[in-house]
């Protein structure tokens, strides 16, 4: 029998699954009205604001670049790039195109990438049977969900793979800088690096939005502004504070339950709220998705 979890830390994991679950349909409702980096840009840009205040508030600063804070810069920029700017913008960029239901099903195979790069790359963390069992039923539910856009003649099947391309790369870039995160800041304050990464980004994409989108010319709806909004509080700030709170109270195994719940409430909320209609192809894949992370993370495996 596990260990008993207290209300606070089921309710912590509620706030989280919704958060990260809702953000797919936040994201679409957002890209609506307001270009791809704009949308990112604002969304970092919000995030860094929330976690820069509450780390001052804590008491706790950024590192300076005395010393070895030119090192950590370097690295909390490569985590930005890797975890922020480009996931952050691929993600965005396909759901122009892809319904918010199976993005949250293509991003479901985050923990099952991050699997693979951990055996290579991270010490201790082997393949084992289950776990290739794992990987290799998370990849038939890609093969499902991709199938129609990939292998249709209809006009506009070869843009809407590219769009679910797009959305797989951003999975692939959290797994890459989970593992990142293990090997070069595994000894740093969360909350630091957490700001720290978030500033970075938010230096680096915003010139791009000012080039690119031309912001002030942007005619967004309140719909969209609202959705940003909440994207940079939420998703992006607030749920990266409970989550490493979380993490410190129950641990890893219990936060891995994020991720079968996650997928459900993406698809959950696009079919109620914003009216998207899932093929059965989305709904098998997504069995086949959980069916794999759950086979990959069954201890009793040899």
């Amino acid at each position: 029998m596990g260990p008993h979890r207290t209300a606070l830390e089921w309710l912590l994991l509620a706030a989280l699954v919704a958060m990260w679950g809702s953000s797919f349909m936040f994201i679409k409702i957002g890209v609506a009205t307001v270009p791809t980096s704009t949308l990112v840009a604002a969304r970092l840009i919000l995030g860094a604001l929330v976690l820069l205040a509450v780390l001052y508030l804590r008491g706790a600063r950024l590192p300076s670049l005395r010393h070895r804070g030119g090192k950590v810069w370097g690295t909390y920029a490569l985590l930005a790039v890797v975890g922020n700017c480009i996931p952050f913008t691929t993600i965005t960029w396909g759901q122009q195109r892809t319904d918010s239901a199976l993005a949250g099903i293509l991003m479901a195979v985050m923990p099952l990438a991050t699997m693979v790069l951990a055996h290579w790359f991270v010490r201790g963390e082997h393949m084992t049977r289950n776990r290739v069992t794992g990987f290799v039923l998370g990849f038939a539910g890609i093969a499902v969900l991709m199938g129609p856009s990939a292998f249709g003649h209809a006009a506009g099947a070869p843009l809407a793979t590219l769009s679910q391309l797009a959305i797989l790369c951003g999975a692939l870039c959290y797994a890459g800088n989970s593992v990142l995160t293990r090997v070069l800041a595994h000894g740093d304050n969360v909350l630091v690096a957490s700001a720290a990464m978030l500033l970075v980004a938010s230096v680096f994409t915003l010139p791009v939005a000012l080039y690119v989108d031309r912001p002030w010319l942007i005619q967004a709806s309140a719909a969209s502004l609202w959705a940003i909004l909440w994207l940079g509080v939420g998703p992006t700030a607030i749920a990266t504070v409970v989550y490493f709170k979380l993490i410190a109270s129950a641990g890893p195994t219990f936060m891995s339950l994020v991720n079968y719940m996650s997928p459900v409430v993406a698809v959950f909320l696009g079919v109620a709220l914003l009216g998207e209609a899932p093929g059965v192809h989305a709904y098998v894949a997504l069995m086949l998705i959980l069916l794999g992370i759950g086979v990959s993370q069954w201890r009793r495996d040899t």
